[in-house]
């Protein structure tokens, strides 16, 4: 986004930040939120919001007929027709022209921004309808739900079940939440300038973006590229989900949380439920637990696993480098599945706790490795420097700044994150034992020096998804 446009979307909240906090009827407040989430969508999506009108549409009078018939080919045509709504957009240029170059039809299709985060919502609705609960929007809080300004971008991808109640409440956020929303925002703009800095780097063609552009890299290299993209990847998005979830509370909403100290995470199957968790939950509920419980046998259970991680990876990209990310994922969570049946049935909990604190760094370097898959810019690519990986070596053609750059922000990451612990979380941020003054001085500073000093402006990294 431009700055321009920026400046002009935070005017835009502000004033609705006011007009909030008028003593409006509950049906008055939605039309507020309402007619304002349009007009954000409308300022950064323009066109698509013709696209984003139909899913919402559809997916109510369709929501209608589904909780009047409770059939499964009901649910599943409209399960079948959000899909390929999504395909078209998402999958099908990159699938009949990957090369998105020449003239083409399909290599001309945009895919509307937010399309698969409000996709998914939709799914969740007919999902939940179909298993009925009790969900009884009208138009007007149904297309609030699927257009709500904070998540509509890049989520957290809400539930209705959640958002309903809170959308029917005449409340007026308190002044601790707006406080508390406010240092969310801040926290999150900070975290987005650290990602920017690692892409970046301190000097100019020294951070993650010009280190995957390069050739012949060695093995520590490859390691220092893989690591410093796992933390550019953390800090953007979970500093994207801060700003979302700040923004939020300042209006007196509550959105899922989406990061939960994910690299301190001691397993895969630990790690899945701290890192996009909002997505994580989504495939568990409506595509994993559903699967899975149609048969007892443990090779079904593991293949559904496999199967769910590698469409968490298609979710992504349709592109070869994302299905073997995510089967990459699938198989690390088949291993640990394994390796605790193994412990308990050799009965072996002591043995296993006695080694259990190489779970952290084991966790942690082989997330960091399926980040190659994440990051590469072709399969050739991805293979190239996973096996470059695996090979140890001394060699290091990077440039210095940018090794001890990744040395420092993991370094402060597992510091803040260790005293956070030791201190109690009684804060909604890690820094809670920092005193407030000196959180926003440090957000301010670190913000500026980045922003206007390091790096020009840098999109969104999980926009493109």
């Amino acid at each position: 986004m431009s700055n321009l446009l920026v400046l002009e979307l935070t005017s835009a909240a502000a004033l609705l930040f006011l007009l909030a906090r008028l003593r409006l009827s509950h049906e008055a407040r939605q039309w507020l939120f309402l007619i304002s989430s349009y007009c954000f969508y409308a300022a950064v999506g323009r066109w698509a919001i013709c696209f984003l009108l139909l899913s919402t549409l559809f997916n109510f009078y369709f929501g209608k007929v589904l909780k009047t018939h409770l059939r499964t080919w009901i649910l599943w045509t409209g399960v079948i027709i959000n899909l390929l709504f999504l395909a078209f957009f998402k999958y099908l240029p990159s699938l009949l022209s990957p090369s998105g170059e020449g003239t083409f039809l399909f290599s001309r299709i945009a895919m509307p921004v937010g399309i698969s985060f409000w996709t998914f919502q939709a799914l969740s609705y007919l999902f939940d309808i179909y298993r009925e609960e009790e969900l009884d929007p009208n138009l007007r809080e149904f297309a609030l739900y699927m257009t709500f300004a904070p998540t509509v971008l890049s989520g957290p991808i809400c539930r209705l079940g959640e958002m309903l109640p809170q959308f029917r409440e005449s409340k007026i956020a308190s002044w601790n939440e707006v406080r508390g929303g406010l240092q969310r925002i801040w926290l999150g703009v900070f975290m987005m300038a650290v990602a920017r800095l690692i892409g970046a780097g301190l000097i100019p063609n020294a951070g993650v973006d010009a280190g995957f552009a390069r050739s012949g890299l060695q093995f520590l290299d490859v390691w220092a590229l893989t690591i410093g993209y796992g933390m550019q990847l953390f800090f953007d998005f979970a500093g994207y989900s801060n700003i979302v979830i700040g923004v939020a509370r300042v209006f007196g909403f509550v959105v899922r949380e989406n990061f939960d100290s994910p690299y301190l995470s001691k397993s895969p199957s630990e790690f899945w439920t701290r890192w996009h968790m909002s997505l994580s939950f989504w495939i568990r509920d409506y595509l994993f637990m559903p699967l899975a419980t149609r048969n007892r046998e443990l090779w079904w259970r593991y293949s559904t696993l496999l199967f769910s991680m590698v469409i968490f990876g298609i979710w992504h990209k349709a592109a070869w480098t994302f299905v073997i990310w995510g089967a990459f994922q699938g198989c690390l969570l088949v291993i640990h599945r394994i390796y605790q049946k193994f412990i308990s049935s050799m009965d072996l909990d002591d043995q296993a706790e006695r080694i259990a604190f190489l779970g952290l760094p084991y966790t942690f370097l082989t997330i960091c490795l399926s980040w190659i898959f994440f990051r590469a810019d072709s399969l050739t690519q991805a293979w190239s420097m996973f096996g470059t990986a695996l090979r140890p070596g001394a060699g290091f053609t990077l440039d210095h700044s940018y090794l001890w750059l990744v040395i420092v922000v993991v370094g402060c990451y597992f510091a803040v994150e260790a005293l956070a612990d030791r201190r109690g979380r009684t804060d909604e941020t890690p820094f809670a034992w920092v005193p407030l003054e000196l959180r926003f001085a440090t957000y301010a500073l670190i913000t500026y020096v980045v922003f206007l000093r390091v790096i020009q402006a840098r999109g969104f990294v999980y926009l493109q998804f």
